[in-house]
């Protein structure tokens, strides 16, 4: 679950960390208010889940009072569209107001665990801001890696690494060891997925501020942290996505015209690279489970159907939890209650396997059947290239 920039700077300010003061709006007449009441100059940013706001014009710095005005005006009520948005975009309904600051020096900084490895992996760099992934993609030396076993914690050691590598001064480094164990303690005491500050800002006060912040907490965690279950906005999630929540079905859209159902994560992941390697494009991530049934594979098809790009079905089902004989009765009923009319490719492979193909070929639906995943991508993606 992601939390807005707002959002995270409360959380992270309980643990000490230095943040702006500032205070949400959702008019621009709230906004003027406050930006009178912290004087100029102020940066009003745009409140949605997506990072590369400033680039999109979704942060803008106002000196006076007409600036702000200005930029009110042009970010509430705006279409955000960034490289994580897409074409979509997000609407903004409340923006965040905030005191300028004299900035001295930039640095990036994000604590995440790392599966790979299994540690905590703590990332800076001493130039961060807007172009941080240009300068991973072209500097990588200057991006500092530290792990931290989860079992041991953070170590003064780390913190000396960490300062050595972003060439902090002494006086800097003894501010950013109190910084980076409030922060620390942040992402473990509450289950965060990701913490992320850029910019990490020095200052002409000779202070450390987060000047921007994300964070995103582990949904599996929820039921421990009641207070941030009460921060979810879902205003920014797709309406299918949300719908498909609803009903116990992980799904995701994606750009494709080809709709896909499949049991499993893994499996899923498999499919949708095979039909982009036969030629075509997925239009969606949708996992029914292992224990899906009917009912649910009828929300699939409904969720599916409702999203107008979708002109072609593969269905690719492994039963083990999921018989294939179930599957088979679910995929009829709802391909009859759903009054499907376009293309549907079913692969399925497992138990009662032969049955569950003899209940499609007697049901009477034009349905495709493939024999096995290379063959059902080939089905699909020559369907597609005639639509």
């Amino acid at each position: 679950m992601k939390l807005h920039e707002y959002q995270a700077k409360e959380l992270f300010a309980r643990y000490g960390l230095p943040v702006p003061e500032g205070q949400t709006a959702t008019t621009g007449e709230e906004g003027m208010a406050i930006a009178d009441r912290l004087g100029y100059p102020v940066a009003i940013k745009a409140q949605v889940h997506a990072g590369g706001r400033g680039k999109a014009g979704g942060v803008r710095l106002a000196r006076n009072r007409a600036e702000a005005g200005e930029a009110l005006e042009a970010i509430l009520d705006m279409t955000l569209r960034t490289a994580q948005t897409g074409e979509r975009g997000l609407p903004v309904r409340r923006v965040l107001v905030e005191k300028g600051a004299e900035i001295r020096q930039e640095f990036y900084l994000s604590i995440l665990p790392d599966r790979a490895s299994g540690t905590m992996l703590i990332i800076g760099s001493g130039e961060g801001g807007m172009n941080i992934e240009e300068v991973a993609a072209r500097t990588p030396e200057r991006i500092a890696r530290i792990h931290v076993h989860p079992l041991a914690g953070l170590q003064p050691f780390h913190v000396r690494r960490l300062a050595f590598e972003l060439a902090l001064n002494d006086a800097q480094e003894r501010s950013f060891f109190d910084l980076m164990t409030g922060l620390y303690r942040a992402v473990t005491e509450n289950d965060l997925l990701l913490a992320e500050i850029n910019p990490l800002v020095f200052t002409a006060d000779k202070t450390f501020l987060l000047l921007d912040a994300k964070a995103e907490v582990d949904s599996s965690s929820l039921f421990r942290h009641r207070d941030l279950a009460a921060l979810r906005d879902d205003a920014d999630r797709d309406p299918l996505e949300l719908k498909a929540a609803r009903y116990n079905l992980n799904y995701i859209r994606l750009d494709g015209n080809i709709g896909t159902m499949v049991n499993g994560a893994g499996l899923a992941m498999a499919t949708m690279d095979m039909i982009k390697r036969a030629g075509a494009a997925p239009a969606n991530f949708l996992d029914v489970g292992g224990g899906a049934n009917a009912v649910m594979i009828e929300h699939g098809f409904r969720i599916l159907l409702s999203d107008p790009r979708v002109r072609a079905i593969l269905i690719n089902i492994f039963g083990g939890i999921l018989r294939c004989d179930v599957l088979a009765r679910g995929v009829v009923e709802a391909a009859r209650a759903t009054a499907i009319d376009i293309p549907l490719v079913v692969r399925m492979e497992g138990t009662n396997v032969d049955e569950g193909r003899r209940i499609l070929t007697d049901s009477g639906l034009e349905l495709i059947t493939a024999t096995d995943l290379r063959d059902a991508a080939a089905r699909i993606a020559a369907i597609a290239a005639r639509l």
